[in-house]
Parts: C-alpha cells; structure tokens; sequence
C-alpha cells in the first residue's frame, strides 16, 4: 500500500457499522485517510463497530439510509470526497428470501441513488463498488468465475447484486466517461474474520457453539466456498482505488477471491473450527429446502496480472486467524484489548504482504 497516497484523502464509505466497513475504517485510518461513514445503526446488538468504538476514526458518522436521496447527496456535496467505496448492502441469501423487496431496494436503488448523487461531485476521483461473488449466473460447472462470466442469480440476493453490477455499468458509461471519476464494481469470495455477528454465519455460529461446547446446526454441509479472510479483499479494493485515482483503464468488473484448490466445504469448516478451539460439541446437518449453489469459486487472474493482488493465505490461515479473535473476544472483557488484538492481526497480515513484495 502506498501510505503517501492515503494521507489526508477524504473518503466516504457507506456500510461503515457493518462488518467489512468496520475492518476497512480500521485499516484506512491507520493509513492516515480521513474516514467518513454512512450507514444505518448496526443491525446485530453485538457489533464490532460498537465493539471497537470505531467512531472516533471518522471525521463524519452519518446514520440514515441509502435510499434517501437527498440526505445522501447532501453528505457528498458537504465533505467532497475523493473516493468513496459503497459497501452498504443487505448481503443474506436468506435474509433476501424473507425480505425480497427490501433487498432490492437496497442494493439496486441503493447504488443508483449513490451514483445518480455523485455523478456531479468534482472531487471525486475513485469509486468501488462491492458486490459478490454471487453475481454469476451458476451452473454447477465447477469452472471458476472470471469477470466475463454471464450474470444471473437463482435467489433474490445474488439476482440483486447482478442487477447492482449492471445499474453499475449503465451509469459509468452514460455519466462517467468524460470525468475524472474512475468507477469499479469488486466481486469478492466468502469473507471471514472477527467480528460478523451477522445472523447464520458459519464461522461465528462455530465460534459460538464450540467455545460453549453448544450443538451446531448445518444447512448445506458439501457446499464449497472461497474463504479468505476480510483482509485480503479489502487490501484489494485499496490497492484498486488507488490506481483508479488516475487511471481509467483500471475501471471495469474485478474478482477477489482465492484459487480453486482453497475451497472448503462447508462441513470441513466445522470440523476444522471443533478441532482449533478443541470442542467437544456436536456438529448436526439440517437440510435447508432454500436455493443456495453448491459450487462456487472466482477466478482472479486479472488481479493477479494488473495489481499483483492474489490471497496469501490459505482458507485455513484465514479460518484460523477468525477462530483466534473470537477466542480472544470471549475471554477478554476489555475493548481496549480486543481492539488492540485485531489491531495486532492487521500488522500479521501487513507483514505478510511486506515479505510477498520482498519476494516478488
């Protein structure tokens, strides 16, 4: 990362209380940006927005919807950012199935009011957009997903975040072309880490469970997934955003997500999460009658090749490192250590690429 760079920018993340934009805040506040958010109030009572008192890194801590549009303009017109990274989104596959309507509010009109109320702002020179690796239309093929895959959805969710990609690519093309404002959708794999409290994680609903040696419940035992840790991305979408400070051609679709050989299903996520935090529980499959695709994984070529961007480590590394947090968040009581601990993995992961580039 280019810490020069980073200093005094004015950034905007929207989705700043939930988790990804939690663990970005941290992140770029220790690059020296000036961090503003927009958000809802955080959904889950325990959050690790909360949890890590993260308001006092943002200049502003806006608290209102994406889909109110005026308010949303007017925050842009108020603190001119520089780039903005729109993390803002309901993001279950089974939330999105009890609330079809919500979820496509959210994340379509969402992201057109964002767009239609920044195609103005002439400060503005970055603009990431995250969406899923869900957005591919899947089947079944276990060929992984480059960026020019077709698009498709068969739950609501991922029919969603398709559309996002596509509202996406309309708006760049009929308002962006002729400004400086350079704008990028990112489609990340499976994201871990500590602190998503967010309803029916596996990785939380193992920490919980096991650490209380609690029965543990799964819905879709063979499905594989592309786990990396929340890290690795969202060093990703940085690294992204500065290129696209100057540079058009970096603007496009973007995967993030591990190799194929990384994939894990989800019953040996279970089995890995019982044995790191030595559990004694049970763990029970559930079926659920709920669409969801068995086969997934990305194909990050064009990360690799034009950002020197690939996960450095393996879906146990990043497992390890979630179960570790969690572990640390239960038996300490103190913010200030929990805050200090994740602190402590950011600089692990940071030594981690200084030792890749070395190596490069």
């Amino acid at each position: 990362m280019n810490k020069n760079f980073w200093k005094n920018k004015k950034v905007l993340i929207t989705g700043h209380t939930g988790f990804k934009g939690s663990w970005m805040t941290l992140i770029l506040s220790d690059l020296g940006a000036k961090i503003a958010g927009y958000a809802l109030n955080p959904i889950e009572k325990r959050n690790l927005f909360d949890d890590l008192n993260l308001t006092k890194y943002l200049t502003n801590d806006y608290r209102d919807n994406i889909l109110n549009f005026n308010k949303i303009k007017r925050v842009i017109n108020n603190i001119k950012p520089h780039i903005i990274f729109h993390l803002a989104a309901q993001s279950s596959v089974l939330a999105s199935y009890k609330n079809p309507k919500d979820t496509i509010n959210v994340n379509v009109m969402g992201t057109a009011n964002l767009l239609e109320a920044s195609k103005q702002c002439k400060s503005l020179r970055s603009f990431v957009i995250a969406t899923t690796d869900k957005v591919y239309l899947n089947l079944e093929k276990k060929i992984p997903f480059t960026e020019n895959s077709n698009l498709g959805g068969h739950d609501i969710y991922s029919g969603s975040k398709a559309a996002t990609e596509i509202i996406t690519q309309s708006y760049r093309k009929s308002f962006f072309q002729n400004n400086k404002c350079n704008i990028a959708t990112v489609r990340a794999g499976n994201c871990t880490g500590g602190g998503d409290w967010t309803k029916d994680r596996i990785v939380k609903d193992c920490a919980e469970n096991f650490l209380k040696n609690k029965k543990l419940t799964i819905r879709y035992p063979n499905a594989t997934r592309p786990w990396q840790h929340v890290m690795e991305p969202i060093f990703g979408y940085i690294k992204l955003s500065e290129k696209l400070f100057n540079n058009k051609k970096y603007s496009g679709a973007w995967n993030f997500g591990p190799r194929k050989k990384n994939n894990l299903k989800v019953i040996d996520v279970a089995r890995y999460g019982k044995s790191f935090l030595k559990s004694s529980s049970l763990i029970k499959i559930k079926r659920s009658k709920l669409y969801e695709s068995t086969n997934l994984s990305l194909n990050s070529s064009k990360s690799l090749k034009l950002l020197k961007w690939k996960t450095r480590m393996d879906a146990k590394q990043a497992l390890s490192l979630s179960f570790e947090w969690y572990k640390f968040f239960y038996e300490n009581k103190s913010k200030i250590k929990i805050k200090e601990f994740t602190f402590k993995q950011i600089n692990y992961y940071k030594k981690i690429l200084k030792k890749a580039n070395h190596e490069m």
